[in-house]
């Protein structure tokens, strides 16, 4: 074999690499899956599903699996994905959501061409093409959890592009050596907090959030696995870390004070727990 041939046989580095965290979904994950095809590198890290997600390797034998022996949250089981991910861009994307490899393609070539943009987003929309939630302000202590709205109210933009603040962590794309400089997503988070930490971050790093008008995934957000009082609980603690982390202490002393009384009174117990304890949804802190 001449060094020519050689270098014709060299294996392509990898371009993007897709981070799918499944947890008892099977037949939103199968959708996914084919959606995106075999264009680009794709990992599903299983947070210990116990429906036929596990035998969903047999029919996609080109994605990689990788088994967790409990749910370790969100958070958790998306770092364990983007270490283990070879791409120069990495695609966070929801089990639930739907995307062609094409339009994951798309999303790349943008990357490269804007060194002003940290991060793109398909825009969100449902079966019929309708924008669906997607934008909303970063929490702050005077408003600690925004509701989402469709992007294409909320956010600002000119042309194919929107400009956001906070999107929905349904699909988000990144360049890898800007998760590596986070030194992973920080894993104070359960399920609830990954969207806003990575936005803050791009905020912080003065880049750009984009949304592109014209690359569609769809996203109806089906009823999550979880059980509502145990996403309910995480998501106090999530807020609370949150306001914590990027306003001081005392912000998110206060979230936990004012959200675990009005639980109390209320009697959600669930969200009195996950203000107090700090504990997430795998039971740690």
């Amino acid at each position: 074999m001449t060094p020519e041939d050689q270098l014709t046989e060299a294996p392509q580095p990898t371009r993007v690499s897709i981070v799918i965290v499944a947890r008892n979904r099977a037949a939103n994950l199968r959708r996914s899956l084919t959606a995106l095809g075999d264009t680009h590198q794709v990992i599903v890290v299983d947070n210990a599903s116990r429906d036929e997600t596990f035998s969903l390797d047999l029919e996609f034998p080109t994605v990689r699996f990788i088994r967790l022996p409990k749910n370790f949250g969100y958070v958790k089981a998306m770092n364990v994905g983007a270490r283990s991910a070879d791409g120069a861009h990495i695609l966070f994307l929801h089990d639930d959501a739907e995307l062609s490899g094409d339009a994951v393609t798309k999303l790349a070539d943008f990357l490269e061409a804007r060194p002003d943009a940290a991060a793109v987003c398909p825009l969100l929309v449902d079966h019929a093409g309708n924008p669906t939630r997607q934008v909303r302000p970063l929490p702050t202590p005077a408003s600690p959890d925004p509701a989402y709205a469709p992007a294409t109210i909320a956010a600002a933009g000119t042309g194919d592009e929107i400009i956001a603040q906070c999107v929905s962590g349904a699909a988000i794309m990144l360049r890898a050596f800007f998760l590596k400089a986070l030194r992973d997503v920080d894993e104070r988070y359960g399920n609830y907090g990954s969207d806003a930490e990575l936005c803050q971050q791009v905020k912080r790093a003065n880049r750009k959030l984009v949304i592109l008008k014209n690359v569609t995934a769809i996203h109806e957000a089906p009823l999550s696995p979880e059980r509502p009082s145990d996403l309910e609980g995480d998501r106090a603690h999530g807020t609370a870390a949150f306001l914590g982390k990027h306003h001081g202490a005392m912000a998110g002393f206060l979230y936990r004070l004012k959200t675990g009384l009005i639980a109390l009174l209320t009697f959600k117990f669930s969200v009195v727990f996950g203000a107090f304890s700090g504990d997430k949804i795998d039971g740690t802190r």
